[in-house]
């Protein structure tokens, strides 16, 4: 497996589902607009944001289960949805699996991962859904019924049917956001294993940034039905394009402060701005991670601990700075400092991201009524 991540690192990207320039509208809201988007051949890509963003519509107008009001959807180069061309779903060579695992409670196993096979003979059919019952680990379940199986094991089975027919692409819709946390661990990692394997292109949707930074090549955050960035995990977390990205993807804090030429100057210290992207002098906040904070036991420190929040490995400091500005450090927790202890702060920006102070209104637009 890690042979085949290695050799696939550097290797061309090739374009492999389109969306250019998708709009979807409802009698009462607009759910996608202006989207254009290329996800590579082989590619884990997550559509990231809030409920009611479009991440929901924009699978299900890739998968032919709605219909586009405005631009394109290819995949292979072939075109498949447009205002005025609708190819059907089962000529897509599109899987999806669902949050709910959709599967036919009068069926068997077996049966509901041969659904997707029909016309196939008999022996055929058996040899795939027995590769594909091993390939998910569930080789001894294929006369058992979805009501004899945990939310794991149902989960299992609904990706063995997705991937029956070989799908080109696989759409999985929030599959993991039934399963307890622990199960819905393990089962990420196993379920990108056998995509990985099967190289298959895949578009995940989901609200859940843990879940999008650990499975993805690159992720997409959607707001208000409008892309707001695309990029890799790193990328999105340490360069967010908007200060709405910033706070959706992590804790973010802001210090005011003013740049001066290529560098930002704010009471905890002065700062680089990468490529001297502002020039001249501004007003800006300055955004800082939990994880770019480092604080000390010092009497003559500029903050106060005003509250410890014990996460397990790590510890989350709230901190009150000296002009009543408020800054969060995380640490690890084997070494706890204990609230109301006067410390040293110290910020360590590999990553200098400003915002103009009239951002502070760049919020998630929700809509309602609507599923998105």
């Amino acid at each position: 497996m890690s042979e085949q991540l290695c050799a696939a690192v550097g290797t061309a990207v090739e374009p492999h589902v389109e969306l250019s320039g998708l709009g979807k509208r409802y009698p009462d809201v607009i759910a996608l607009h202006n989207l254009t988007l290329t996800v590579n051949r082989g590619e884990f890509f997550s559509l990231l944001g809030p409920s009611g963003c479009g991440k929901t519509t924009t699978l299900r107008l890739v998968a032919g289960l709605d219909c586009l009001s405005e631009g394109s959807i290819a995949i292979d180069d072939v075109l498949v949805s447009s205002p005025t061309y609708f190819m059907p779903p089962e000529k897509r060579g599109v899987g999806i699996v669902f949050q709910d695992y959709a599967l036919f409670p009068h069926m068997t196993v077996f049966e509901n991962v041969a659904f997707g096979l029909y016309g196939l003979p008999k022996a055929a059919i058996a040899k795939r859904v027995n590769e594909l019952l091993a390939l998910v680990g569930l080789a001894a379940a294929g006369q058992k019924y979805p009501h004899e199986m945990s939310g794991g094991q149902k989960q299992r089975v609904a990706l063995a049917r997705a991937l029956a027919p070989a799908p080109k692409v696989m759409l999985l819709d929030e599959p993991f956001s039934n399963l307890d946390a622990e199960l819905r661990a393990a089962l990420r990692s196993e379920t990108k294993e056998i995509l990985r394997d099967s190289g298959t292109t895949v578009i995940l949707v989901t609200h859940d940034q843990e879940e999008a930074f650990s499975l993805s090549d690159r992720v997409g955050l959607l707001n208000g039905g409008k892309l707001e960035q695309v990029g890799t995990p790193y990328e999105i977390y340490h360069h967010p394009a908007s200060r709405f990205v910033a706070d959706f993807v992590g804790r973010a804090d802001y210090l005011s402060a003013r740049v001066e030429g290529s560098m930002v100057i704010s009471g905890l210290g002065s700062f680089a701005l990468p490529n001297s992207e502002r020039q001249g002098s501004a007003d800006v906040d300055l955004l800082i991670r939990p994880d770019d904070v480092s604080i000390a036991d010092d009497p003559t420190g500029t903050a106060v601990i005003t509250e410890v929040r014990f996460l397990g490995a790590h510890a989350l400091y709230t901190l009150q700075l000296d002009d009543g500005s408020v800054l969060h450090s995380q640490g690890l927790s084997a070494h706890l400092l204990p609230p109301c202890m006067r410390v040293a702060v110290t910020v360590n920006m590999r990553h200098t991201v400003v915002f103009s102070p009239e951002q502070k209104d760049d919020a998630p637009q929700r809509h309602r009524g609507h599923r998105d």
